[in-house]
């Protein structure tokens, strides 16, 4: 890693010093997708800014059912993780790895260092808490208030701008997983959505069309 490449990975952090000790008290890791970073009860020691790739982050209940939260990607981090460093509190999300991912893990110490010292560490904390705030509300309100198939075809609009592709190569039972419901009525709704020809079903994938997010919207 080069201080030019991880300006490019993130866009909101242009200080030379900032980015400077990033690059010396940083820990650089790649994961493959399916790596599980983080489980509910873990205590968090640093904090992860996504560099390539894609983070997804769920709730668990006391059952280990799952509810998607949101997705870290380039150039962000994780409010739940920078709230749980602070209050040295145990995780309270699981954080899988859905593309293989470049992150950089800064120390808990040179964190609380950083929001008094940098402007721009600052901003980049507050703004991140605002944008998870956002998206958590997002999450709440689609459970509380949407239907399944609305949740469904949301889920589906947001895997294709997440993974920049008409192909989700996934399961049944793992999409009723994130949405909190049984693998029954997904392959139900999936199946009506076959039937209006706005996806096709395959073995573990769905190929969707290119006018999907237009479809769901009339």
């Amino acid at each position: 890693m080069t201080i030019e490449k991880l300006k490019q990975a993130l866009p909101n952090i242009t200080d030379p010093k900032l980015l400077q000790l990033i690059m010396e008290k940083g820990q650089f890791l790649v994961f493959e997708s399916g790596k599980i970073l983080m489980e509910p009860g873990q205590f968090i020691k640093a904090v992860p800014l996504v560099l390539e790739g894609s983070i997804k982050i769920m709730r668990m209940d006391d059952d280990g059912k799952e509810l998607f939260l949101y997705y870290l990607e380039q150039g962000e981090t994780c409010a739940l993780s920078l709230t749980c460093c602070s209050a040295a509190r145990p995780s309270e999300i699981k954080a899988v790895v859905e593309e293989t991912a470049s992150l950089v893990f800064i120390p808990i110490q040179f964190h609380e260092q950083w929001v008094d010292e940098f402007k721009q560490w600052k901003d980049f904390v507050s703004s991140t808490y605002q944008q998870r705030f956002h998206e958590m509300l997002v999450a709440l309100d689609a459970v509380a208030f949407k239907r399944m198939d609305e949740r469904l075809m949301r889920y589906i609009v947001t895997k294709m701008k997440q993974l920049k592709a008409n192909e989700l190569h996934t399961t049944h039972q793992e999409i009723a997983n994130e949405l909190g419901t049984s693998r029954e009525v997904i392959s139900r709704l999936l199946k009506q959505l076959e039937k209006k020809k706005w996806i096709e079903l395959g073995r573990n994938v769905i190929y969707i069309r290119d006018d999907f997010e237009e479809l769901i919207s009339k």
